[in-house]
């Protein structure tokens, strides 16, 4: 156990950061440039330890002070407490970069979205490590498990507690294969996709009916719709022409640049909430978490300069 220190005996800390900044540059008005404080609140902070101690730290000649011997005696040991907590700080910002940082997302978003992304996130912070968690019961960020999370929220999370940058908008529209395409013609109506087998998220599936819906049309498929656990499933098998798969997010980027997937129809249905990412309000500014979140909102922001370009 280590003996108490008996605080009583030093001056204001927080005014500690005056006489050092103050005794470097000899100034007080130097020193309340750098501080971002005004003059006579950096000269109150000379008067605490002045009057703390008993002594006097600096004299007045002409326009600058100069220290005194009791200034001079004083500095070195607050220069090198400074140093010392700064290299207290440092340390711990390498020992909190040791740990994994726990990413929270869906599988699909994982692996059609974020885990494209990762190698190179790694590669521009080969100090932070990641582990990606698909495995969550529930579509709520869990905030006991994961440090951050790319996730959908339905409506603004809490922001008592929560940190949320929307990202994207969720917008459902359909997507096939181009030989799926091909069959229904040229500028299918919304009505003819339901004479092709649709494919279902068994936890969405009134996503179909919401598309509909916005596209002015009853949901009446004439063919049993496929019903599958994720969009990623869903996706495999309009890639590979077994049907029409309705996108809830900026999954299929590349696919539709590549010619592998196409819109039969263009309407987007426009619901409510957003994709986006999210962590605790009071870890928002951990080392760690704030190099993701920040590499991510560049990385969305360059993606849409360069669609827009």
């Amino acid at each position: 156990m280590h003996p108490k220190i008996d605080l009583k005996q030093l001056p204001p800390l927080k005014a500690l950061k005056g006489f050092e900044a103050a005794t470097r540059h000899q100034s007080i008005r130097d020193a309340a440039d750098e501080l971002c404080l005004t003059h006579p609140a950096v000269s109150h902070q000379v008067q605490l330890i002045e009057d703390a101690l008993g002594v006097t730290l600096f004299v007045q000649e002409g326009r600058h002070i100069v220290s005194t011997e009791e200034g001079k005696v004083l500095y070195p040991y607050v220069r090198a407490a400074f140093e010392s907590l700064l290299e207290g700080v440092e340390e711990v910002h390498r020992h909190a970069l040791d740990k994994p940082l726990r990413v929270q997302t869906y599988v699909t978003a994982s692996i059609r979205w974020l885990a494209r992304r990762v190698p190179q996130f790694l590669a521009d912070h080969p100090e932070v490590k990641l582990t990606l968690n698909t495995c969550a019961v529930e579509w709520e960020f869990d905030d006991v498990h994961a440090d951050v999370g790319l996730v959908y929220c339905a409506s603004e999370p809490d922001s008592t507690k929560f940190h949320w940058v929307p990202l994207y908008e969720y917008a459902l529209f359909p997507v096939c294969s181009p030989a799926v395409a091909e069959a229904m013609g040229p500028n299918p109506s919304p009505q003819t996709l339901m004479t092709k087998p649709l494919v279902a998220i068994y936890t969405e599936v009134q996503n179909w009916e919401t598309w509909f819906a916005s596209a002015g049309s009853v949901f009446e498929p004439s063919v049993p719709y496929l019903m599958v656990d994720t969009l990623a499933v869903a996706l495999e098998m309009a890639l590979n022409g077994e049907g029409i798969a309705l996108v809830n997010g900026p999954f299929v980027d590349q696919d539709l640049a590549a010619g592998r997937l196409v819109q039969p129809v263009g309407h987007k249905a426009i619901c409510p909430g957003a994709w986006g990412l999210i962590c605790r309000k009071d870890m928002k500014e951990n080392l760690r978490i704030r190099t993701f979140m920040d590499w991510v909102i560049k990385n969305v922001e360059g993606s849409r300069l360069g669609a827009a370009g």
